[in-house]
């Protein structure tokens, strides 16, 4: 390789799109980031917005004097569905990843429960079967106009080159796809009204699957040609940045929602109420899901108290902050604004505040954020590692990696070592080891992983707090589960 090859890495998240050089070695040259709305990517979404998000940040990484050879690009992009037609342009507002039109019907549309099993999920969730499904009903016309039932990020590699793709990954989000065969089912597609011939060619997620046309290059900065692969969601390619390909291995990619992911050897080794996907190295899998809202519900309760984002109220907080005691002196919260997913499955349910008192503040409510965060990541972890021993640990990545505190009250509330990574970015590192395989810069995943290994820092529980925690953690359970019956199924 030349000593200039470099990649250009992208990680289109819900609150943010960022764009990074990457040299071979894992450094970077240049990155570039552009926030998204608070409406963007959760719900729904607007994908032309997305497409003017993602032109800004490549233009800025590529707008430089000194231009390094570049080999290639790899998008990890939010769990999602953008319906496009014969011209590539969106019908409507994309759905996000807790966009939920179409999932009751779809619900009772299989009543055969060998279609659900086919797809490797517990519950029907939200997806284009359902999304098309949906629209089937609502707008017979828009939904006899779609071509393409497209990823946010395949709907991203269909602008830069022209082809329709998505990986296997991917695949498996729309419930259209035989997860086990890694292949289009067309009776689960029956329930979409579309057939296969509506849904991309199924990839590996470092094949090449598409150039930058010319078009695109003026637009972004790309050069004309630049070969782009088929990349992959963002909290699997995430999982492969910090925890590489052994199974066993269990990730939490903390964002907006916490993505759990354990690598398994085999589909029968996953617990019956994690999703099952196809994993990026081929003959593996992992289980696991997203947890339903987390990191957005501090976002959204620091906003609701004018504090600006989430890392600039931590900051202004401060002492007042790590003041707080475990328990943040009686106040609890559910964090799930738009539901729960994994592993509870239950779309209808939402957040609740309870136990507040005069003596409470700003500092509490955030703090009973993080502690509920921590809860619902707890549910998921224990569903994933309910047969390992205790020391068994959990390798955190994303935002909350870069605060001691952070991982030091996961550590405690999940009762088990967390192994914090420095890179707050996983799924833009995992994107760039997919850039660099497909370029041909690594002989495959395994080896990209092993040449840019991250440093994990240690947090262990400490006894009298883990214990403490573990008492708050049943009171919240049966507190929540209270709140739920009571309230969120009438939401």
């Amino acid at each position: 390789m030349a000593s200039d090859d470099v990649v250009c890495a992208v990680d289109v998240g819900t609150s943010a799109v960022r764009a990074a050089l990457v040299a071979p070695d894992g450094r970077r040259l240049l990155q570039a980031s552009c926030r998204r709305g608070a409406d963007e990517g959760t719900e729904t979404f607007d994908a032309e917005r997305l497409w003017d998000d993602l032109c800004g940040v490549l233009r800025h990484v590529t707008d430089h004097a000194a231009r390094p050879r570049l080999r290639c690009l790899a998008i990890a992009g939010h769990v999602g569905q953008v319906l496009v037609d014969d011209e590539g342009c969106p019908l409507g507002r994309a759905g996000g990843w807790a966009d939920s039109r179409g999932v009751r019907e779809v619900t009772a549309a299989w009543s055969d429960p060998a279609l659900l099993r086919l797809t490797g999920r517990p519950a029907v969730t939200g997806g284009a079967v359902p999304l098309l499904h949906w629209l089937k009903d609502a707008d017979p016309s828009l939904h006899q106009r779609v071509r393409w039932a497209l990823a946010p990020k395949d709907f991203l590699v269909l602008r830069l080159t022209g082809e329709a793709a998505t990986d296997m990954t991917s695949a498996a989000y729309t419930l259209g796809s035989d997860v086990t065969r890694r292949a289009w089912d067309p009776g689960l597609l029956a329930a979409a009204g579309k057939g296969p011939e509506h849904f991309p060619e199924q990839h590996a997620a470092t094949d090449v699957v598409g150039a930058v046309t010319a078009s695109s290059a003026r637009t972004t900065g790309l050069p004309e040609g630049l070969p782009v692969a088929a990349g992959g969601p963002d909290g699997t390619v995430g999982a492969a940045a910090v925890a590489g390909s052994v199974p066993h291995a269990v990730v939490d990619v903390a964002g907006t929602t916490d993505v759990l992911t354990r690598v398994i050897a085999s589909p029968h080794d996953r617990p019956p109420a994690a999703v099952l996907n196809p994993y990026l190295t081929p003959g593996l899998w992992t289980c696991g899901g997203a947890t339903g809202m987390t990191g957005g519900a501090l976002a959204y309760w620091a906003r609701l108290l004018g504090l600006g984002d989430p890392a600039t109220a931590l900051k202004r907080l401060g002492p007042a902050l790590g003041a707080v005691p475990a328990g943040s002196d009686g106040l609890s919260m559910s964090p799930l604004l738009t539901g729960s997913r994994f592993p509870g499955w239950n779309q209808t349910e939402r957040g609740g505040l309870w136990g507040l008192g005069e003596h409470h503040g700003t500092a509490h409510v955030l703090h009973a954020a993080q502690e509920a965060g921590a809860y619902v990541v707890r549910q998921a972890v224990d569903t994933l590692l309910s047969d390992d021993a205790p020391d068994t640990p959990v390798v955190l990545a994303g935002g909350p990696s870069r605060s001691p505190e952070l991982a030091q009250l996961r550590a405690d509330v999940l009762g088990r070592p967390v192994h914090a990574g420095s890179e707050p970015d996983a799924s833009l590192r995992g994107a760039a080891l997919l850039a660099l395989v497909a370029a041909g810069l690594e002989p495959s995943l395994e080896a990209a992983q092993a040449h840019t290994e991250p440093d994990l820092r240690r947090f262990t529980p400490r006894a009298e707090i883990a214990a403490r925690y573990e008492e708050l953690y049943r009171q919240w359970l049966a507190a929540k589960d209270c709140w739920t019956v009571s309230f969120g199924s009438s939401a």
